[in-house]
Order: structure tokens, then sequence, then C-alpha cells
């Protein structure tokens, strides 16, 4: 006979919950040891990986992911560059066992954890779990779309013909689908689309191909996998339902390790609104000409709308040509011609879903279509007709000095920000445009699929704390909600020496940045730096425009000069690494997920503090719903955001520990305004110098040393 479990008001069940805890204690204790003794000197990274090099706080750092992932808590660890966060996430979560989801911030991120970083953890520990990686469904070959654009007149060229041969060839014999596979096609190549899905175009179990379907199967093998590697876009789209993988993927983790989580806040905001582009709308007329191959019956119902179904996307976009780059609905709004255009989208995707629908019944392609249709309908109405934010666009941004002495107190008397609130907003392409609903606020869905999960959840970056704390990002990701426990933080300190490695310097006599002359100021103050480095230069600037004009000032230097647009990142990358003396002028796509180790890069400039620009209508509202809210737009948003911007540029410059280089930093308002301490204190401690004698004699000692 079974015996009764004791009840609450049992007084043995205190005991019981005290043997359950101190167990508890026990294999976290053991979880925590065994992952700092595998990282230990003579451990078992150091036995089975020549390069490896035990580090203390590496083993902190695993300590604390291990303790985490035994309480099924919440951890944000900043990592300072060279502690080596990859390793110290990856052994607890293989030594534990459970089922773990790691997320990084890009494909190219993620092949390299998988590929490179997960064999080496996995083989060296000797544990035999199961691994998968899941990329979102664009990332695999679709049979039925690429059987659909056989004999398609959409080649523009005898080249892309021959790419069309070469993905079809490798069809036969890819067993993953992986379009990363084929390392001669351009990411942005225009036969991409048409040899992938989407959540919209998939026709999912009614394809002919489902069996062999490439996706399916990568969402297979993650499910019956103990460790995953993804990206973040699919684990939003996983969160928020976006139907990815064909379903969720994530119910059943115990484990979720976030890594470059600083990227996190912003992307969930895009994946928990929602969005009309133009490319999906061209996509649904042609692939409905497409099946009329397989229905030609349905041609002469189906060709003309088709067409003016395209033609009202192009014209819509012609009409918006004189519009801001970016701007909200309210603003489009205001032009009648925009207005108009819309009218015609919108009265030509009803006309094009009229005459599919009569053959949704004939092949999954039209049913799919006839679906789109209205899905895309229903978009394009509740962007028009949502209700958003009110933001004054009229007013200019107000100066972030202004901000930084602002106080809040007159705005306690206007209306409270709801939880739900949006801002509708438009941003045009060349060609194209995309249309957005953006939730001003994801700390709450964010924190509800947290809950749901039940799982450990270990957020972690280079970049996390402002000032040594961690309070702006926990906000964001809905971490600080009452009833709950704070999250658990780590701050660890990057091992570099660098008192010897870097100097920051700090230009004296610059004017303010507002100043049209600032860009030519700033140059005179960085080439004698250049001079001093030879070059070996990373010159980061805050918008387009200035990068531009320091093209022009620097074009007759005697270094090579690579300049962000004149070639993709990756190729301009390469070029430098190859000159072994070039200047590289980058914005802010080159703050981030750069790494150029060893003598090609020895500076790093940045020209001005990164505020975001005052054009970002996503931006604005947030900074006027935390008006709106009482709070401080600049110390609440405009200051954290900028100080994470910062320290990520930084951290292009010192990756290994025998790198060493110097940090010019050029923005006056570093020593002239209160807040610049924020910044200065934010980063690693490196020596500071404010004259340009000293950068001179680091760059000396650099070449007497060399000698």
């Amino acid at each position: 006979m079974q015996a009764a479990a004791p009840s609450p008001t049992d007084p043995r069940f205190a005991d019981t919950a005290a043997d359950e805890a101190a167990v508890d204690a026990r294999v976290a204790s053991r979880l925590a040891q065994a992952s700092r003794e595998a990282l230990a000197e003579g451990g078992d990274l150091a036995k089975n990986i020549p390069s490896f090099s035990s580090r203390p706080a590496q083993q902190d750092l695993a300590a604390a992911v291990a303790d985490a992932v035994d309480r099924r808590g919440t951890l944000l660890a900043e990592a300072g560059t060279g502690t080596g966060k990859t390793f110290a996430y990856l052994v607890p979560a293989l030594l534990s066992g459970k089922k773990t989801i790691v997320s990084t911030g890009t494909r190219a991120l993620q092949d390299q954890l998988y590929h490179r970083d997960l064999p080496r953890v996995r083989d060296a520990l000797g544990v035999g779990l199961k691994t998968a990686l899941l990329k979102g469904r664009a990332n695999y070959l679709c049979h039925y779309r690429m059987r659909q654009a056989q004999g398609e007149p959409r080649f523009t060229s005898r080249e892309m013909a021959a790419q069309f041969q070469r993905i079809v060839a490798w069809s036969g014999r890819t067993r993953m689908g992986d379009m990363a596979e084929l390392d001669a096609l351009p990411e942005d190549s225009p036969l991409l689309p048409m040899v992938t899905s989407t959540a919209e175009n998939c026709l999912g179990s009614e394809c002919p191909f489902f069996n062999d379907c490439f996706v399916v199967q990568a969402r297979q093998r993650a499910q019956a996998a103990d460790l995953v590697v993804v990206n973040h876009h699919l684990l939003l789209a996983d969160l928020a339902l976006k139907q990815e993988g064909f379903g969720e993927i994530l119910p059943g983790a115990q484990t979720f390790v976030v890594d470059e989580a600083h990227q996190l806040p912003e992307l969930a905001a895009q994946f928990f609104g929602e969005a009309l582009s133009a490319r999906p709308l061209v996509e649904l007329a042609r692939d409905a000409l497409t099946e009329c191959r397989q229905v030609p019956s349905a041609l002469a119902a189906v060709q003309e709308p088709a067409r003016a179904l395209e033609q009202a996307v192009r014209a819509l976009r012609a009409a918006m040509d004189e519009l801001p780059v970016r701007g909200t609905r309210r603003r489009a709004a205001e032009d009648a011609g925009v207005e108009q255009a819309f009218d015609a989208l919108d009265g030509a995707l009803r006309t094009f879903h009229a005459a599919v629908v009569p053959y949704a019944s004939t092949s999954p392609g039209f049913d799919a279509c006839a679906a789109r249709a209205v899905e895309f309908e229903g978009r394009l109405q509740r962007w028009r007709d949502g209700e958003e934010v009110p933001v004054d666009e009229d007013e200019e941004s107000p100066d972030v000095e202004a901000q930084a002495t602002t106080e809040a107190a007159d705005d306690e008397t206007r209306p409270r920000k709801r939880a739900d609130e949006s801002v509708l907003w438009y941003e045009l392409t060349a060609r194209g445009f995309r249309l957005s609903r953006t939730p001003l606020d994801v700390a709450g869905p964010l924190a509800q699929h947290r809950a749901r999960s039940q799982a450990a959840w270990i957020f972690t970056s280079a970049t996390l704390a402002v000032g040594g704390r961690f309070e702006h990002f926990a906000i964001k990701l809905g971490l600080y909600l009452k009833g709950e426990d704070p999250p658990h933080t780590l701050l660890v300190p990057s091992p570099f020496d660098w008192e010897t490695q870097a100097l920051c310097y700090l230009p004296r006599g610059l004017p303010e940045p507002i100043v049209r002359h600032y860009n030519e100021s700033m140059i005179d103050k960085v080439r004698p730096v250049l001079e001093a480095s030879n070059g070996r230069a990373f010159v980061l600037f805050a918008s387009h425009r200035a990068l531009r004009e320091a093209a022009e000032l620097l074009k007759d230097g005697p270094w090579p000069l690579f300049v962000q647009g004149e070639a993709p990142r990756a190729v301009l990358l390469e070029r430098f690494r190859a000159s072994g003396n070039g200047v590289l002028l980058g914005a802010a796509s080159f703050r981030e997920g750069v790494d150029v180790a060893g003598d090609a890069l020895s500076v790093v400039v940045i020209d001005k503090l990164p505020f975001a620009a005052p054009d970002d209508p996503v931006f604005e509202a947030r900074l006027d719903a935390i008006r709106r809210n009482g709070g401080n737009p600049f110390r609440d948003e405009q200051l954290p955001q900028a100080v994470i911007a910062l320290k990520q540029g930084a951290g292009r410059l010192i990756r290994n520990e025998s790198d060493r280089g110097v940090l010019v930093l050029c923005d006056p308002r570093l020593t002239s305004k209160t807040y610049g301490s924020v910044f200065l204190n934010s980063l690693p401690p490196l020596p500071k110098t404010r004259r340009v004698e000293d950068v001179a004699a680091f760059f000396g000692a650099t070449q007497v040393a060399g000698d």
C-alpha cells in the first residue's frame, strides 16, 4: 500500500522541503564546482583544447550560470572582452544535461558557435549530448519554390541564370538545405527569395514536398536535441508565435542562454509588432502568375489583377517619394496623393483576392495566395486605421544638453502610458517601403513568455551595464516586476592588462559637435594619431553625412582608405585586414559584430557620443511616452542607449591578450558636461591622456618592442 504524501500542514512537510532544498543546494554546488574544474588549469578543456588558457573570471561566470541553471533563475551577466563567455556558458549547459536553447545575435555568430565552439567544448568534456542548429525558414532551400522558379523568365542576366543552375545542382546533394553552404551566393542575392519560403508564402503540410522539407527536418532535429543553437530572430519569432518553424520549438527547454543580449529589446519590439513591406506584396502577385502554369485556365482571370497589384505597389512608393525617409502614419496621411495611393493599393488587394479565391481549391499555391491577400489586407487596414501614440513631428528634437537638466515634475499631469501603446510609422528604401506597428514597451510580453517557460534565463553580453548597473536593460526585458525576485547580476571585467595594452586619448580644443566645422576640426585632431600609428585604424561616425565628409578630407592621405558603402562589410573588412595599414571609415554597423585582432587594428576613433538619431519615429515616441509617464527621457533612455553604443564601439580595439591600441574619443562633452563621467566610468579602466605626445610615445614603444 502506498504511503500518503505529507500535507502542507504536516510537521513532516517542513523537513521534506528542507531536505529538498538541501539536495538542490548540493546539486547546484556540484554543477558549479564541476564547471569550475572543467575550465581550470589542468581541467578537461585545458587538456583537450591546445589553445585554451585558464581564466578565473571565466570560471566565476560559469559558476554563476550553473547556479542559474539549477535554480531555474535569471542571470544578467556582463562579461568584458576576453572573458571567454561562450565557453563559460557552454560548459555548465552541457554538464547539466538539461534541454538548452542558446540564442545569439546573428547567423554568422550562430554558425561560428555551432560549427566551431560547441564541438570543441562538447568533445573536451566527453559528453554525448545531441546538438542541433536551427535557423529561420528563409535560410533553407524550399523545394516547391525552386521548382516553381524553374523556367521562370525572371533572370535578369546570364550570371543570375547560371547561379540558379548551381543552386539546382546543389539541391540534389545537400543534406541540410542551409543556403549558407553556398559560399559564392551573396547574402542579398535576388535569387534567395525565389528559392526560399517565408511564413506568408509557405504551403505548410499542403506542400507536395512536405516530407522532404528542410525546415521541417531542421525543426525535428531541434526537438530531439539536448542543446539547440538559434539566433535572436528565431527565438523571438517563436515567442511571438510567428510560426517561423511550423510551430513552437521552445516548450520543454529548461535553460535559455541569450548571448549578445543587448540586442534583444530592440529586436523584440519588431517581433511583437507587425509590418507590411513592398517586396512580399510584389512576390504575392508574381507567385499567383506562376501558379497559373499549374492551372492554365486561371490565367485570364488572374493576370490583370496580379499586374494591377504590382503596379499599385510601385505607384505607392512613387507617391511617397516626397515624404521624409522615416515618418509616422500621421505624417503620411497629410499627403493627399499618398492617401489616394493607399486607397488604390487597398482596392488592388481586394480585387486580386476576389480573382484568386475561385481557384483556391485547384492548388495549394492558389489557396496560399488567397490567404496571403487576406492577411496583407488586414495589415494594411490596421496600419491605416490604428490608434497611435501622439508624436509632435513638427517640434525640433531637443538638444541632449537640455534634456540632461530637464526635470520631469511638470509632466506628472500628462496621461499615463498604456502597456499596449504602439507607434505607426513607415520607412522608405531605394525602391520599396515598410509600414510598421511597433510597441513602445515589450517588457510585459517578454516577462509573460519568460514566466510561462519556467526555465532558467541567462542574458549575457560585453555591454549590458551602464555605470556598473543593470537597471536599464533589466527594465526593458521586464525583469523588475512586482512580486518577483530581482534577477541575479554579475559584472565580470575584462582580464586584459589595460594599463599597458591600451590608452584613451581625449583631444583638447575641439568645438561643440553642433558647429558646422566640427568634422574638419575632428579630422585635424585625428591626423597626428594616424601618423603615429601608421594608419591601422577604425574611424566610427554617428552619421553617414559625417562619414562622407571625412572620406573627402582623408582621401589624399598616405594610408589605404576603406569607406562603408563602397563594398559589402565583409569585403571591406577583408581588404582592411590585408592592407596592414588601412583606415576604415564606418558608421553604426561597424560598432559591433566586427572582430579584427592583431596589428591591423591599433586605433579606434569615435567622432561623437552615439546618441540615437532624432529621425527615428519609434525612438521619439518612446521618449515622449517616458516624458508623459513622469520620467526623464535623457536619463532613462537616451543616455543609457548611448553609453551601451559607445561601449560597443570601444570594444573593437582590444580583442586578445597581445593586442595594443589607442581609443580616441573626440566629443568634448565627455569632459565639459556632467554626464560625460557616466560614459567614461562605463568603459574598461584605460589610462587617459589629453596629450597627443603620449599617443606618439605609446606607438613609439610598440615599435621599439617590435624591433
